[in-house]
């Protein structure tokens, strides 16, 4: 009965400009006819589907779905004129609404530049993808594009010309963050898709990375705190404490940005999505080898570091430092250190006991004077 029914609701007639989707029953040189449903027929002729390249023209097989534009309607003598060609932006349109709705990356060309960004085309619809969403074009060409519009200086223009030569037809994966059909208006983000893509990519790692390893890196940033290395689709830090055994005033004295290198892979936080590398643990500690460089009885060069109220530390090398006891200071009663020593003086020191495991030092000043026949 339902079937009944439907079938004696009216037909509603198709009109000049609806898109209608079909279904192919004849393809031939003259063009293609096609099913549009509700007891009608329609005619593509070659000229309308011009935009369709030789594999898509081979794949019109009868049964095969296709998109198009009503050009005429249907009257009692001839079928309706449709147009695979005027049906194509309609089609782009509807792909990017979905991909709008579905979060989905979508791929572009870019075909040209304005002051504020780039356009680019997808899917037969042109759409614009600011410069501030812009990743792939650099910031000097993007500038060369402003500046150099109207301009007759030969050597400026054919630097711009070569640019654009470069960019011009550059594929892009973005993401949709506008449509709107009625004001012919589609808005989309490179930087939006290349992050998602680097998120995706770090989940990955953060689960194959095991604390412990060593990975290849490249070195991406540098701050005041430390370097910035991609392990290859995710950024881990090494702090400037983790980047020499050695003091390190900035992380520049130690590697530059471009540098590839290999890390030691120290935390890997999973909930934060933060990875935590060291370029020192690749290196013995210098309390492991220190037996290789100093022996008991060694008269060493060292700076005073720290005063206390018991004595003074003094660092032998950038990350060993021993304590001079008081008693150890002068062989004059002194009340405090600071009547012998100042912090940031250069002194030489006897070594009295060498203890790695606990990672002390035992130094004399006192002595280390006497043995130079110097008083202090």
């Amino acid at each position: 009965m339902g079937e009944l029914l439907d079938s004696m609701a009216p037909i509603k007639p198709v009109r000049r400009g609806d898109v209608v989707e079909g279904v192919v029953m004849r393809a031939d040189a003259d063009g293609i006819f096609v099913n549009i449903g509700q007891k009608a027929e329609g005619h593509v002729p070659p000229t309308e589907m011009r935009t369709l390249n030789e594999d898509e023209l081979a794949e019109l097989d009868v049964g095969v779905s296709v998109l198009t534009m009503v050009v005429r309607p249907e009257t009692a003598d001839q079928p309706a004129i449709l147009s695979v060609d005027r049906a194509v932006g309609e089609q782009g349109w509807r792909y990017l609404e979905k991909a709008l709705d579905n979060g989905e990356v979508i791929i572009g060309a870019i075909t040209g530049f304005n002051r504020g960004g780039s356009i680019v085309e997808v899917e037969g619809v042109q759409g614009f993808v600011p410069m501030s969403q812009l990743v792939s074009v650099s910031r000097d060409h993007f500038r060369m594009y402003q500046d150099g519009e109207g301009e007759v200086d030969p050597e400026i223009d054919a630097a711009r010309k070569e640019a654009q030569g470069e960019d011009i037809g550059k594929s892009l994966q973005m993401k949709v963050l506008e449509v709107n059909r009625g004001r012919n208006r589609a808005i989309f983000s490179e930087r939006q898709a290349v992050q998602e893509m680097r998120d995706e990519q770090k989940a990955r790692l953060i689960e194959e990375l095991t604390e412990g390893e060593i990975r290849m890196g490249k070195v991406t940033g540098i701050s005041s705190f430390g370097a910035f290395v991609d392990l290859g689709g995710a950024d881990g830090l090494i702090h400037i404490s983790e980047l020499s055994w050695s003091l390190v005033n900035s992380p520049d004295e130690v590697v530059k940005v471009g540098d590839e290198l290999d890390v030691y892979v120290l935390r890997v936080d999973a909930e934060n999505k933060k990875i935590a590398l060291s370029l020192r643990r690749l290196q013995p500690e210098p309390w492991e080898t220190i037996h290789e460089r100093h022996a008991v009885g060694d008269i060493v060069q060292a700076t005073i570091t720290k005063l206390t109220n018991f004595g003074a530390f003094a660092r032998v090398e950038d990350s060993v430092e021993g304590l001079v006891h008081i008693s150890e200071l002068s062989t004059r009663m002194i009340t405090h250190p600071r009547e012998v020593v100042k912090e940031g003086e250069e002194v030489q020191v006897k070594i009295l006991r060498i203890e790695p495991d606990r990672r002390r030092l035992g130094l004399s000043l006192k002595q280390a004077a006497e043995e130079a026949n110097f008083q202090v």
